[in-house]
């Protein structure tokens, strides 16, 4: 078996509001072992037996939409991802842990979209942007709230879904993981 985190997308904001409880007992019922969720913003933990987790992010959207209407985006990751987007993420311990992000994406971003999404934000804010494996690495340098570097912003330019977690809550999800 193998441990994962789903990292669920709009979870308990704009109007989506669901309980962890009623998250954990969705996985539950499709047979997900050891399942518990982390902060209730739609991080849930579980072991499964191996597989590509593309598979397991297109379960998740089906099981969302159809237990609790909801279109929403998972991104799936394994126990050694998880840990690596705290670790190589280039901007750990330089900025202030709330403020620096792993963004995971649904794919691969595309090397000339993001080269795109960087020049088209250079005037717009502070923000530090870096390409990793299915994500962005992001310093907010001045916050989140008032960004420009938004996910809509971000989606827009390269094409694909994301989903954010700061490298404080990154560390403590991969801490109980491992």
């Amino acid at each position: 078996m193998t441990r994962y985190c789903a990292f669920f997308a709009a979870i308990n904001v704009a109007g989506n509001r669901l309980t962890m409880a009623d998250l954990r007992y969705a996985f539950e019922r499709e047979e997900f072992e050891n399942v518990e969720t982390v902060v209730a913003s739609g991080n849930v933990l579980f072991d499964f037996e191996d597989r590509p987790t593309e598979g397991l992010e297109e379960l998740f959207a089906y099981m969302m939409l159809e237990r609790f209407d909801m279109k929403t985006f998972a991104a799936v990751r394994n126990r050694d991802e998880v840990r690596s987007a705290v670790e190589d993420n280039p901007f750990t311990g330089i900025g202030q842990d709330h403020l620096v992000h792993t963004l995971f994406l649904e794919r691969e971003a595309d090397p000339e979209k993001f080269e795109k999404l960087v020049a088209d934000h250079a005037t717009r804010g502070p923000e530090k942007i870096a390409r990793g494996p299915r994500c962005l690495y992001i310093d907010y340098v001045d916050g989140v709230g008032p960004s420009k570097l938004s996910n809509a912003f971000i989606e827009r330019r390269l094409g694909c879904r994301g989903t954010a977690r700061n490298v404080r809550s990154l560390a403590r999800i991969a801490a109980k993981m491992a």
